[in-house]
């Protein structure tokens, strides 16, 4: 069966169909082929999502792990199979009880980005009823300190399969591509799992 990603989307996250345990998504370019190949591991204290180059898992590209056990403001880094840390993500905490909220770090801390859910009302309608996140699917900004808008991740609405797709706005040497696609796997592996 064919994928065609929405109008100018670069990429797509897509929810593998009937994973049993942990969380499986495929990365779709611009044109529909697999990129990449995301896994949530199962049975982890800490969360622990790799990208991969496809589902055979032979090439890995990238890992994201939580830093601690229990934290609702969870940090997670992202590593290089060579062990160099390209940033990190980090949830705030209960700020993202209403309205989801990250924060983009560099490899040596320096905050260099945000990614936030879109409305605060839209955020808080759709935590107190699944019509509403139907009706309005979430939608993420990704956006520098300087008010650069890096990235938008939407979720699109499908009964059957989770999907987020990430159109990319600009180019950017601290937020680049490898960066807006694991913020893009964290999101489609936690939101997902709400939803």
């Amino acid at each position: 069966m064919a994928f065609t990603p929405a109008p100018g989307e670069q990429f797509t996250v897509r929810r593998k169909v009937l994973k049993i345990l942990g969380a499986a998504f495929h990365v779709y370019d611009e044109s529909g082929n697999v990129v990449a190949y995301c896994q949530q591991k199962a049975f982890k204290l800490r969360e622990d999502i790799r990208l991969y180059t496809d589902e055979t898992k032979t090439e890995e590209l990238l890992t994201m792990k939580a830093q601690s056990i229990i934290d609702f403001g969870v940090t997670f880094a992202i590593t290089l199979p060579s062990g160099e840390t390209i940033g990190s993500l980090r949830r705030k905490g209960m700020k993202s009880m209403f309205r989801d909220s990250w924060l983009l770090y560099s490899p040596d801390g320096t905050e260099i980005a945000t990614m936030q859910e879109d409305s605060g009302a839209l955020a808080i309608l759709r935590r107190l009823h699944e019509a509403f996140a139907i009706l309005s699917p979430q939608k993420f900004q990704i956006t520098k300190a300087d008010g650069t808008h890096v990235a938008t991740l939407r979720t699109h609405f499908n009964l059957f399969v989770y999907r987020l797709g990430v159109t990319v706005h600009v180019e950017d040497d601290e937020v680049d591509e490898l960066m807006v696609l694991a913020a893009a796997c964290l999101i489609a592996a936690i939101e997902g799992r709400q939803g």
